[in-house]
């Protein structure tokens, strides 16, 4: 009985490695990417399962680096590489060299990634799109130097406008550096030609390969970040890139941006004259209607007979000097009777007013008013005051007797003066 290999750890583990990787070379796996991870150094980590079974993948980052569009977890994909093993866990993975969706082109599922992330994000709104002047002095225009595209753009410009100043900025349309070489070109010119109008950007046509550069997001953010306004020319007709939707205004070709950022000079010639002509008309009409007011002016009563504007304003004039003169007299009546009114009362409230009516004030030789006759004596001397003029007089009967009749004096010091009691 011959006795049984004994096997080492290490070399069990490098024999099944040999056999899964010498059995399943080269092989396209289907299946739905979940657990989706990239370290550090750029290596993606997933794990490819389906309705029952599941197995761990991984791509380095010198392959993941060339993927079209972006992994992500739910993504139905086929996978080609080749199953190996990791010794120091004893599973075996599935190394990835490519990844395509399942369904649809790698290139499509990128395109349509980056067009949704690009919308979200507020690129391609109309709002942040400003106008392309109407008549650009200086145009700049990116592209490939030695492509038919800008061949055909020069031809138009200059047919179109001879005279107008252009910026060539050379780049690279495709292939390796393409879109960094665009991006860039769009950079500097922002830097070092502020006064560019207008710049185009694009190529001729070809496969969504070729193109390519022009769906690529640091091309997209460069057209964005772009203080010029920029119309994107990429391809035919039929071809639309990111570039298109970023853009302030989309060209179907780059010969159709030739056209729609300049017109002709017969173009203008036509416009300005069409301008011309309406003007001189809409001048005939007001001149027109102008002359025909001026007549009917003319012709009017204010002008054949200037004294007729005065006519109503002076008979205004007249009424109102009437009527302030009416009120005046009238207030000034009825303030003269209001005055003699308050005259009367004062005059009555004089105490002069009862000498009018015969009576007298009868003072002693002090001057004090005498109101009895009780306090006199025979030869006190008195004085009279009426109501004009005053007289003198001397008591000659005792105080409370019938009083002598007094005699005449002088009166106010110039008469005969009279003496008795009153």
């Amino acid at each position: 009985m011959t006795e049984p290999r004994i096997y080492t750890v290490s070399e069990l583990s490098q024999g099944i490695k040999y056999l899964l990787e010498t059995s399943f070379r080269e092989l396209w796996v289907e299946g739905e990417i979940s657990g989706l991870k990239v370290s550090s150094l750029g290596h993606t980590y997933f794990d490819l399962k389906d309705a029952t079974s599941n197995i761990s993948g991984v791509m380095f980052r010198g392959f993941a680096q060339g993927l079209k569009f972006d992994l992500q977890n739910g993504l139905l994909v086929r996978v080609r590489g080749n199953i190996t093993t990791y010794d120091k866990q004893s599973k075996y993975q599935l190394m990835a060299k490519a990844i395509e969706p399942a369904g649809v082109g790698p290139l499509q599922l990128a395109f349509e990634q980056l067009k949704k992330k690009l919308a979200a994000q507020g690129l391609f709104d109309q709002a942040r799109k400003r106008p392309i002047p109407a008549l650009p002095q200086k145009i700049a225009v990116v592209t490939s130097p030695t492509g038919a595209a800008i061949r055909d753009i020069l031809s138009i410009l200059k047919r179109r406008y001879a005279n107008m100043h252009i910026i060539i900025a050379p780049v690279k349309v495709q292939g390796a550096g393409s879109k960094e070489e665009i991006a860039e070109a769009i950079a500097d010119l922002n830097a070092g030609f502020p006064d560019i109008d207008v710049m185009l950007v694009g190529r001729g046509g070809g496969s969504m390969e070729d193109l390519w550069a022009f769906n690529e997001e640091i091309v997209a953010r460069a057209i964005a970040g772009s203080k010029i306004p920029v119309i994107s020319c990429v391809g035919h007709e039929t071809d639309f890139t990111i570039a298109d939707f970023v853009a302030d205004l989309r060209a179907p070709t780059p010969s159709a941006a030739a056209e729609l950022v300049v017109k002709s000079k017969v173009e203008l010639a036509a416009q300005i004259a069409g301008l011309e002509k309406r003007l001189l008309q809409g001048l005939r009409i007001y001149y027109e209607n102008l002359y025909g007011k001026f007549r009917r002016l003319a012709a009017s009563r204010m002008l054949t007979n200037p004294l007729a504007l005065l006519e109503r304003p002076l008979r205004r004039l007249d009424d109102a000097v009437e009527g302030m003169f009416a009120a005046s007299a009238d207030k000034a009546r009825r303030a003269g009777e209001k005055l003699n009114l308050q005259t009367a009362k004062l005059n009555a409230l004089s105490p002069l007013f009862p000498l009018k009516k015969g009576y007298a004030v009868v003072k002693d030789a002090k001057g004090r008013a005498v109101k009895t006759a009780a306090g006199l004596a025979p030869g006190d001397r008195l004085s009279l005051q009426f109501a004009e003029g005053r007289a003198e007089a001397q008591v000659l009967g005792g105080g409370g007797a019938a009083a002598d009749k007094p005699r005449a004096g002088k009166k106010d010091g110039a008469g005969p003066q009279q003496e008795g009691l009153w």
